[in-house]
């Protein structure tokens, strides 16, 4: 934003809300920070009328602001409640629902986290677009509301605007990917850092992940496998080379690769590529054929490629829209238009 305001992030919460997935929204976005440590979101929370709104614990939450703080939102979250989980409620929105709903500005981003996405699909938002919620309940959504294209194998979706997420630790990939396509992945992957989650899980992994966290017993092939393809990112590797790496065959990799991140090993490592191209773009000046080649791409040509099927955008567009606006010199970030002008030295 050239104006300088801070981008507002509403979250609408609603009767048996989730503490949890309030939580994710505030401490993610508040966590974001630009130039001179300016921050980049405001987050606040609504409900349809200000108050004590109880939750699925032995706690309630303070709502200070009722729906009319819709109308400034730039992006509005929806978190589960325990109504969602209810058949007899499913297929039915609260009237005060929609009529809050209907404040939100045209051209605002609208995010569910979890089965949060029942709300957005009863109030018309997922119909023709690509959605999905907790793998329990995507069935029930797709009968519910077969306008919607619900895809049960996501962790999120992003649809012109409209956003949705799997269960809870998926609305944490969530934010993550509004931070990121908003601010570039430094921002972002300094969220990450700050609150010691993964900076990047595709939105196309699978929901369930058989093994997530390796036992200690039993070390996991794929640290091996994982830690040399990071540490010879700009280099060709092969599925013979990670396999050669973490002392297994081929198809043990590839299978334990599936069980534990959701992805194929060859597919991980492109995410990894990406994301190492995406930060040498935004924090140096390296021109783009380097990068191409310390990222492992090869050729200008083929990251250029791949930017255009994974972003939308050239390396040299991504570049002008994040670079200088995140990059670190000794621990401070430089100014953009958005930012203000660094206190004057006394």
């Amino acid at each position: 934003m050239g104006d300088g305001r801070r981008h507002q992030v509403v979250v609408l919460v609603r009767a048996g809300l989730i503490p949890m997935e309030l939580g994710i929204v505030h401490r993610l976005f508040t966590t974001a920070t630009g130039a001179y440590g300016r921050p980049l979101y405001t987050v606040r929370t609504c409900a349809t009328a200000p108050g004590v709104v109880p939750t699925d614990t032995d706690i309630g939450i303070q709502v200070p602001h009722g729906p009319e703080i819709l109308r400034e939102a730039d992006t509005v979250v929806v978190p589960a409640a325990v109504e969602d989980y209810l058949p007899q409620a499913r297929g039915r929105l609260d009237p005060a629902i929609r009529r809050a709903l209907s404040r939100v500005p045209e051209g605002a981003r609208l995010a569910s986290i979890c089965t949060g996405a029942f709300v957005l699909a009863a109030a018309g938002y997922l119909d023709g677009r690509r959605a999905t919620t907790h793998w329990k309940s995507c069935a029930e959504l797709a009968a519910l509301y077969p306008e919607a294209d619900v895809d049960p194998g996501v962790l999120y979706t992003d649809d012109d605007g409209v956003l949705t997420s799997a269960g809870v630790a998926a609305g944490v990939d969530l934010c993550l990917h509004m931070i990121r396509g908003d601010h570039g992945a430094e921002v972002a992957n300094a969220v990450a850092r700050d609150t010691v989650v993964p900076p990047h899980r595709d939105g196309g992994q699978a929901q369930y992940i058989e093994r997530p966290v390796p036992h200690e017993s039993a070390p996991s092939p794929t640290a091996a496998a994982r830690a040399y393809a990071l540490g010879h990112i700009g280099e060709p590797l092969t599925l013979d080379d990670l396999a050669r790496q973490a002392g297994v065959s081929v198809r043990t990799l590839s299978r334990r690769f599936r069980q534990e991140t959701g992805a194929t090993p060859m597919r991980w490592l492109a995410r990894q590529r990406l994301d190492h191209a995406r930060e040498l773009l935004e924090r140096t000046d390296t021109p783009v054929d380097r990068v191409a080649t310390d990222s492992g791409y090869g050729t200008g040509t083929a990251m250029r490629q791949h930017f255009r099927e994974a972003l939308g955008v050239s390396p040299s567009a991504y570049r002008n829209t994040f670079r200088g606006a995140h990059t670190s010199t000794r621990g401070a970030r430089s100014v953009t238009s958005a930012d203000p002008a660094p206190p004057p030295m006394p």
